[in-house]
C-alpha cells in the first residue's frame, strides 16, 4: 500500500538542534512513523524535549553536545552508533545566524556560522556516509533555507552557509545516489521560530515578509511534517540532490 511507503518502522534516525522549533517538530514527526530518534544539541532544553519525545513510546536518546566543535561532533556521532547500532536517516537541522550589515560583519561571527551550518554539516554527512554506503542504503536530509535562494539582509554568513548547504547536497548527491544513498534538503520558509525573532520584532520586516507569503501567515514547525517524513522514508526513493521549498508560496509571489 501507498501509506507504508512513509512508514519509519524500526528506522534509527539522527537529528542535530532538535531540542526546540524546526528540530523538535521534525524529532516528533519521525517518532509518529516510527523510528528511533537521537538528538544532538547543546540547548538547555535537551533533557526536557527528550522526556516529552519519550511519550511517543519509542526510543529517544539525547546526546549533549557543541556542534561547532569537530571534536565533539564525532564523539557525539559515535555515542549515537553505539546507542541505536547504525544509522539510517541523518537530519542537518542545527544552525545559527548572526545579523549584522556587511561592511561591519565580525570575522568571528563568521567563522561560528560558517562552521555550525556548513562544516559540520560535511562533517557530519561525510560521518553517516562512511556508514550508509556499507549498507547501500540510506537518507540524509540537510536543512537549507529560502537564503539557499536570495541572500537577504543583513545575513551574509548564514545566506553563504545556507546557499552552500544546497550545494553541498547536489555534489553529495552526484555521488552517492547510486550507491543507495538519498541526500536531499529541506528548505523552510519564514517560520515564526527563536531563529527568526528579530525579523518578528521588526513591524516593517514583518509586514514587509509576510505580504509576500500567498498562503497569508508565517510557517510554524508542524508545517515540515509530511515533508520530513517524505524526505526520510522510502517514498522518496527517486528523489536525489533536491531542496524541497515548504514556504507557503514565498518564492512564487
Amino acid at each position: 500500500m501507498i501509506l507504508n511507503q512513509f512508514s519509519l518502522k524500526g528506522k534509527k534516525a539522527l537529528i542535530t538542534g532538535g531540542s526546540y522549533g524546526l528540530g523538535k517538530a521534525m524529532a516528533k514527526a519521525l517518532l509518529e512513523a516510527g523510528a528511533d530518534v537521537g538528538v544532538i544539541d547543546i540547548s538547555e532544553k535537551l533533557s526536557a524535549t527528550v522526556k516529552e519525545l519519550k511519550m511517543s513510546g519509542r526510543k529517544v536518546v539525547g546526546i549533549k553536545a557543541n556542534l561547532s566543535k569537530r571534536d565533539e561532533r564525532k564523539r557525539a556521532f559515535q555515542k549515537f552508533i553505539k546507542t541505536f547500532g547504525t544509522i539510517d536517516i541523518l537530519i542537518n537541522n542545527a544552525g545559527i545566524t548572526r545579523r549584522h550589515k556587511a561592511e561591519e560583519f565580525p570575522i568571528e561571527d563568521w567563522d561560528k556560522v560558517i562552521e555550525l551550518n556548513l562544516t559540520a554539516v560535511f562533517d557530519l554527512c561525510q560521518m553517516a556516509g562512511k556508514i550508509m554506503l556499507k549498507k547501500g542504503k540510506g537518507k540524509i536530509i540537510n536543512v537549507a533555507s529560502l537564503l539557499s535562494f536570495f541572500g537577504g539582509l543583513n545575513v551574509p554568513a548564514y545566506s553563504a552557509s545556507k546557499g552552500a548547504v544546497a550545494q553541498l547536497t547536489k555534489a553529495l548527491s552526484n555521488e552517492w545516489a547510486g550507491r543507495g544513498i538519498n541526500v536531499n534538503a529541506l528548505a523552510p520558509g519564514y517560520m515564526a521560530t527563536p531563529l527568526n525573532t528579530a525579523l518578528l520584532k521588526d513591524p516593517v520586516r514583518s509586514r514587509q515578509i509576510l505580504e509576500r507569503i500567498p498562503a497569508g501567515r508565517w510557517g510554524k514547525p508542524d508545517d515540515l511534517n509530511g515533508a520530513i517524513v517524505f524526505l526520510a522514508s522510502s517514498a522518496s526513493d527517486y528523489m536525489h540532490g533536491a531542496v524541497l521549498v515548504v514556504d507557503g508560496g514565498f518564492l512564487g509571489r
